[in-house]
């Protein structure tokens, strides 16, 4: 609280910080109070989106949830959701709810261990934060030795498209339910390959390259194993049909014999592959298909996440991206390379934001992963700030961009070239990584008169 007051941040997880110290426990005895359990969310992208889509499903069924919709998903951040529930007495006030813990791919084991939730849902696995993480294998290897120790109770949510994902029902001890994209018209030509920056190409089993039917994005498409047959499962929830728009997706999903159909408020293949998540977290969590259709036909994105902002009669849209497979697919998005319908010739304007912070990951290397190109003939202005601006600078330099990008290491100076850049009427599409979404925001949301992030994700 005295964070938010001071103006200095949200404070979302320096009473967990502190209360994890004083009590190692403390997150197990509260979330065991939680009369309708809990679900988790983790994987590499996808995470605060899913999680608030599954927050507004469980509450179109009826439900009081319990969240950290802030994001902040390490143990300390989950521990402070729990302690913000509760009452003096050390018990929650209102145990009647279901806990919605959103958290990170390294914190699964703990996290697992102290919530022993219903559900986990592993959206994928991608190259990100490399200093932290180390490469995908290490965190496959982590979750599958926390998949094998998950009580028989807790049922596994997993992608079946993601090779790397798939393969954790393996060590599956309880039920698995898996989801995926059926409607292979919105993937890339198979022809080409899979995309550059994939970061499984190899069977987990046998060690030989993988063929794919159809791939979406990354590694992730309709996969198999010409060696020992080892292959993409039927999904038990699919996407059935799938209509990419400018600002909206029309899909429709197969479950148990049903069809449905919502209009989704926001575009992007990965976006619906969010949806998917969700809509099959609260399958498994025996929420009604009703509450699942309402829900995301009127969800509204999180903060930083296809966010709209009205700033001085220009549409301001912030898209996080923070790893090459993410940033790839905002881009096509944007672009319409990615089967989004958008108008012919149109020019995007852009602000990018390259920061190092310990949340975004000290090595910025993946940038050159990244296809910065397709916006080479599309950008008419082009800003570039952040911690590491000048790198990024040198990488648009290489994409041989059309125009060239203005540098401007400060947050609030960059913010206001962009817009000035932008002509009233046309749109500024801002594409920061984390810290520097945090800090764009904020000042979006003064000149928009929007809530603080904190405020907004509660």
């Amino acid at each position: 609280m005295a964070s938010r007051v001071l103006g200095r941040g949200g404070g979302t997880a320096v009473a967990g910080l502190v209360a994890n110290n004083v009590d190692p426990q403390l997150a197990q005895r509260l979330a065991r109070q939680l009369g309708h359990g809990s679900a988790v969310v983790t994987g590499t992208n996808g995470k605060t989106t899913t999680s608030s889509m599954l927050v507004a499903i469980a509450r179109a069924a009826g439900l009081d949830t319990l969240a950290n919709p802030s994001g902040s998903n390490l143990m300390r951040g989950i521990t402070s959701a729990l302690i913000d529930a509760s009452g003096l007495s050390g018990s929650l006030r209102d145990a009647d709810r279901l806990g919605v813990l959103e958290v990170d791919e390294a914190t699964v084991p703990e996290a697992a261990l102290a919530l022993t939730p219903r559900v986990i849902v592993f959206t994928n696995l991608f190259r990100d934060q490399l200093d932290r993480y180390g490469e995908v294998d290490t965190v496959a290897q982590v979750w599958r030795a926390a998949v094998a120790e998950l009580p028989e109770s807790t049922t596994l949510v997993l992608n079946a498209d993601d090779p790397a994902v798939a393969s954790l029902a393996g060590d599956a001890r309880g039920p698995v339910l898996t989801y995926g994209i059926e409607d292979t018209s919105v993937a890339s030509d198979a022809e080409l390959g899979l995309d550059h920056a994939a970061d499984y190409r190899f069977c987990l089993a046998c060690g030989s390259e993988l063929e794919y039917s159809a791939a979406f994005y990354g590694h992730i498409g309709h996969w198999r194993c010409p060696s020992c047959g080892r292959a993409r499962p039927a999904p038990d929830l699919s996407a059935s049909q799938v209509e990419l728009e400018s600002n909206c997706s029309r899909v429709a999903l197969q479950h148990d014999g049903e069809q449905l159909l919502f209009e989704l408020p926001l575009t992007g293949l990965y976006n619906v592959q969010n949806a998917l998540a969700a809509a099959a977290s609260a399958v498994a969590l025996g929420l009604p298909h009703e509450a699942i259709t309402s829900a995301l036909g009127s969800f509204e994105p999180a903060f930083g996440r296809q966010e709209r902002f009205d700033v001085d009669g220009r549409e301001v849209l912030v898209f996080l991206a923070k790893n090459p497979t993410g940033l790839n697919q905002v881009l096509r998005t944007i672009t319409g390379d990615a089967g989004v319908a958008t108008r012919p010739g149109w020019a995007r304007h852009f602000l990018f934001f390259l920061n190092d912070g310990i949340a975004d990951g000290r090595d910025i290397s993946w940038i050159w992963d990244a296809d910065y190109e397709l916006i080479a003939e599309r950008a008419r202005s082009v800003t570039v700030s952040g911690t590491r601006a000048e790198e990024l600078a040198l990488r648009l330099k290489y994409a041989d961009l059309a125009t060239t990008p203005t540098l401007e290491r400060d947050t609030a100076r960059a913010l206001a070239s962009a817009i000035s850049a932008t002509p009233p009427g046309e749109t500024l599409y801002i594409i920061p990584t984390y810290t520097a979404m945090l800090e764009v925001r904020e000042l979006l949301a003064k000149r928009a008169s929007k809530l603080p992030f904190w405020e907004q994700a509660s």
